[in-house]
């Protein structure tokens, strides 16, 4: 385990956050569940019926974890009631808010951070991205002053001398398909903030591309060319440049060499990706050729913690964005 997680595990033991797992049809749930209360790292709530938690469990210690079955949950009414009042614009019924709470346990998740009772959401092992996310933004919605919800991933390679010792930031990949350069620039910023949330060192950002300080001509290199001017007008305290190649970015010598001038390049710890293609390849590059730890996708912008996992997850993966979900949770 890299010390980037050791050091995130500690903060969420020091300020212990209330985090939901509604995925009880899944074992990794409750093995991850196991690890996590053992360590103390967050007090955990499991949504399900008493037959799934029992089945998916089986040989498991989750004592200490709050089973909360919707059907039996006497505050189940108020969620129902205030479902009802927050959709209602949008048509939502009586019975439609049932019908979700009963059976789609994250959108039960959700409205137990939006009435006060959890202080995050980790899903995703055996839903989408986009069920994750749905119910998220329809019911807690994105943070005061947030342009728009994106995905990152942190990625510690082991035995790296680059980046903040081999930790990094990869934005977006998780979330936003093709961002325009207003968006790119508003990725940059969500995504230095949370790097120096977790990580605890000062974010340098660079803005990826195949070409490196007008290297190649294409209209790629124009929409990154484009964001990094109005980052640097919009968030002119954040250290960030562009375009710069992978390499540009990383490696001191390869930096100096292609972008002389540059106090970024050479020295990034938070990469920006064109779009969510390189994204998405890039980490699962690092994760699988690199032996990198890989978590994520956690996401920046909703206004409390609710975080996605790749379903390729391993429940150590899941322990690991427990814990990145209540540092974030004691930031708000």
């Amino acid at each position: 385990m890299s010390l980037f997680l050791d050091r995130v595990k500690e903060r969420a033991k020091q300020n212990k956050k209330t985090i939901v797992l509604p995925e009880s049809m899944d074992r990794r749930t409750f093995q991850a569940a196991e690890a996590a209360l053992k360590e103390g790292i967050a007090d955990l709530i499991i949504i399900g019926s008493p037959d799934e938690v029992a089945k998916n469990s089986e040989g498991l210690d989750i004592t200490g974890a709050v089973i909360v079955d919707p059907k039996t949950n006497p505050k189940t009414e108020e969620y129902i009631n205030t479902l009802v009042e927050l959709r209602k614009a949008k048509g939502m019924t009586r019975e439609q808010a049932e019908e979700l709470l009963y059976n789609e346990y994250m959108y039960y998740a959700c409205m137990m951070v939006k009435c006060g009772d959890a202080d995050g959401v980790v899903s995703g092992a055996c839903h989408s991205t986009a069920n994750t996310l749905k119910p998220s933004l329809q019911i807690i919605k994105t943070a005061p002053g947030t342009k728009l919800v994106s995905a990152f991933f942190v990625i510690c390679v082991p035995n790296c001398e680059y980046g903040a010792d081999g930790v990094f930031i990869f934005a977006d990949s998780g979330l936003v398909q093709n961002p325009n350069p207003e968006e790119l620039a508003a990725i940059s910023a969500s995504s230095a903030k949370s790097f120096e949330l977790l990580v605890e060192k000062e974010a340098i950002v660079a803005f990826l591309s195949h070409s490196t300080k007008g290297s190649a001509k294409h209209a790629d290199v124009d929409k990154v060319l484009e964001a990094v001017a109005i980052a640097k007008e919009q968030f002119p305290n954040i250290k960030l440049d562009g375009e710069l190649q992978l390499d540009a970015a990383i490696v001191p010598s390869v930096g100096a060499s292609k972008a002389p001038g540059s106090e970024v390049a050479g020295h990034a710890n938070v990469l920006i990706f064109p779009d969510l293609d390189a994204g998405n390849i890039g980490y699962k590059l690092a994760q699988r050729l690199a032996k990198a730890e890989a978590y994520g996708p956690i996401t920046q912008g909703i206004a409390a913690p609710i975080n996605d996992l790749s379903r390729g997850c391993s429940w150590e993966d899941i322990v690991g964005v427990i814990a990145i979900t209540a540092v974030q949770a004691s930031d708000k």
